[in-house]
């Protein structure tokens, strides 16, 4: 038997004949068995769903970061980073940030920012963020607010994502 145009829509949007109904190969760019269908990035991912991450306000953020000397960067990076993977399950991690932030520190803006915008992507969402961002920071330094601009961005993006899924 062969497909007819009143029960071909059958075949074309299930990739399955009928019973009894002879089956087509699709076209190309059309699934059928054995093949996979373009689907969006987001949803190759399965959907977080560990912890939330804490909301943290960006000017708060700066102060500790000048009262302690720089020392709280190293935090920040190890609190971001570890409640990203927690909550998604990828990504470098808490432990690896802080050891990266010491050794190879110029680093640490890219994966940040590359990061969080992974969090964006995973959900279906445009980033708002990436590791260009982080030019801001190097060699953005060069005009002194650089490095603040990138933060500002993406400590706004990363709240702003937690504020999305219910973080308070």
């Amino acid at each position: 038997m062969t497909t007819t145009p009143e029960n071909q829509w059958t075949q074309q949007e299930y990739g399955r004949p009928y019973p009894g109904q002879q089956y087509q190969q699709p076209a190309t760019g059309q699934y059928g068995y054995g093949t996979m269908p373009d689907v969006p990035a987001h949803a190759r991912y399965a959907q977080p769903m560990g912890p939330l991450g804490q909301v943290r306000g960006t000017g708060v953020q700066i102060l500790l970061f000048f009262v302690t000397f720089g020392i709280w960067g190293f935090v920040y990076y190890f609190q971001t980073h570890e409640e990203m993977k927690r909550h998604t399950g990828e990504g470098i991690g808490g432990v690896l940030a802080l050891v990266l932030s010491f050794f190879v520190g110029f680093a640490s803006p890219y994966l940040l920012s590359h990061e969080v915008g992974g969090l964006y992507e995973r959900r279906g969402r445009q980033k708002p963020v990436s590791a260009v961002t982080a030019l801001w920071f190097f060699p953005g330094a060069l005009i002194l607010v650089g490095p603040f601009i990138w933060f500002i961005k993406t400590n706004r993006a990363l709240n702003d994502y937690w504020r999305s899924v219910g973080a308070h």
